[in-house]
């Protein structure tokens, strides 16, 4: 088992940044991929931004690339989320996930173990 636990959401305006963090608790994150998902009431979450176990290959949305970086220190088992040029739209509530086996990583439903979620909103 492994616990995520989401940080580093808030209220900022338009053009700003956040850094997100997921620290991992239980079974060390080392050995498994990790994605970054939104979701906005009413509306199915979507990929955001995944990261492979070495941390030597990396995807995104098509929205987020160029804006959002994801990253992961596997000393610290907690995976990042840098997003710049932050967008009303971006406006969600933003969750980790991990896993261990091998897949797709844009799918949601591939994904194992979830945190809590962090809300991110944005002002214009």
């Amino acid at each position: 088992q492994v616990q995520l636990v989401e940080s580093g959401g808030g209220l900022v305006q338009a053009g700003g940044s956040l850094r997100l963090s997921c620290a991992a608790s239980g079974r060390t994150v080392s050995g498994a991929a990790v994605g970054w998902f939104r979701q906005i009431p009413g509306k199915e979450r979507e990929f955001v931004a995944a990261i492979n176990r070495s941390g030597n290959q990396r995807y995104y949305a098509d929205s987020m690339k160029g804006r959002f970086t994801i990253s992961r220190d596997n000393g610290k088992n907690t995976v990042y989320l840098q997003m710049n040029s932050l967008k009303p739209e971006d406006t969600a509530a933003y969750y980790c996930a991990a896993r261990y086996d091998s897949g797709t990583l844009s799918v949601v439903s591939g994904y194992e173990y979830w945190g809590q979620g962090t809300q991110v909103t944005v002002s214009s």
